[in-house]
């Protein structure tokens, strides 16, 4: 060997030490593609590990706590949510109903759950709106739950029974003014005592409120004539509009319902102070990690993006928002200040 090449140098004009020289290159480059392939794959195997399936309370099935009765629209949308969680995330979901104080005692359920991801209260806005200014008493903290996601919206639809012989906005107020009416709601608290209250303050009427165990059971008083109409869920009205047993005066969304194109809101009648929708969200207790909030978004995205669930949806007036967590979050603290000022003026309470 050369003096040159025992000094660890070589010219390059030996064509040994351009071979030498080559190997060493090549050598270098080989190791440092090695190393970064490594460390790619430990990244992403620690992506993974965040977002694996299994991070998701591993041995436990997951829990959508309905903070009102079963069969009403909330149960039906929590139902639609789960539906893409066993394939996704292979989880179980079972859907209890918790109902009771408007909501409260599921919401206050899930805040006192283990903030794993496996136990969500799936249900309306007023638990988290209007309650923390009804309730005397509200058992819980407005931040003890965050959201999941907004998941979808409805508006409410003003009916009255057919013996009533009212046919129109105008000749509800009208007859309102004079005698007090009986209107049926869910519960205290619920978006129909809510909106009761609205129309008696914007439309200077006479309401006598007769609170009900949910949707449903509000509805089915109108339809049997125990009370004369109420403000409730359009989802659960509309199939007695269709059937006729039920008159439907006004909706209360900014926009007429496509299933009963022929009802015109409450602002085109000139109510635009009774403009309410309600809100679906996803809710877990405040201190659920953020890669387990994702894991839930995603599953519960999946399933409201899917046609079949999305047409069943809006077969029932649900229109699919699928907000993500920031956008409920501003939404609810909107409506909770807007509802608050609602209630303190009209002197609504709840024990």
């Amino acid at each position: 060997m050369s003096q040159n090449t025992r000094d660890g140098w070589c010219g390059m004009a030996s064509p040994q030490c351009a071979i030498i020289l080559a190997m060493q290159f090549f050598s270098r480059t080989l190791v440092h593609l090695i190393l970064g392939a490594a460390l790619l794959c430990a990244g992403r195997s620690a992506l993974a590990a965040d977002s694996a399936p299994e991070a998701l309370c591993p041995g436990k099935l997951v829990h959508f706590i309905n903070p009102f009765p079963a069969g009403g629209p909330a149960d039906i949308v929590a139902r639609s949510a789960a539906e893409s969680f066993p394939r996704l995330l292979g989880k179980t979901v079972v859907v209890e109903s918790k109902p009771g104080a408007g909501g409260n005692l599921g919401a206050e359920f899930v805040s006192r759950s283990a903030p794993d991801g496996c136990t969500l209260m799936v249900g309306i806005d007023s638990t988290l709106t209007i309650n923390p200014t009804l309730y005397k008493n509200y058992p819980i903290k407005v931040n003890d739950l965050k959201p999941v996601m907004l998941l979808v919206s409805s508006g409410m639809l003003m009916g009255v029974h057919p013996d009533r012989g009212i046919r129109t906005l105008d000749q509800l107020i009208a007859r309102a003014r004079t005698e007090a009416l009986t209107f049926s709601n869910g519960s205290n608290g619920s978006p129909g005592h809510l909106a009761s209250e609205m129309f008696i303050e914007v439309a200077k009427v006479k309401l006598v409120e007769v609170p009900y165990k949910g949707n449903t059971a509000a509805v089915s008083a109108v339809v049997a004539g125990e009370v004369d109409g109420g403000i409730l869920a359009t989802p659960g009205m509309l199939p007695f509009v269709a059937s006729g047993k039920v008159i439907a005066l006004a909706v209360t969304s900014n926009r007429r319902s496509a299933l009963a194109p022929q009802v015109p809101s409450t602002a085109e009648l000139g109510l635009p102070g009774l403009q309410l929708e309600t809100l679906y969200v996803a809710m877990v207790p405040a201190a659920t990690p953020p890669a387990a909030v994702a894991l839930l978004a995603r599953a519960i995205t999946d399933a409201l993006g899917q046609p079949e669930i999305k047409a069943r949806l809006e077969r029932l007036d649900l229109l699919v928002e699928a907000q993500p967590d920031s956008v409920a979050t501003q939404r609810l603290a909107q409506m909770r200040e807007r509802f608050a000022a609602i209630i303190r003026t009209s002197g609504m309470t709840a024990d």
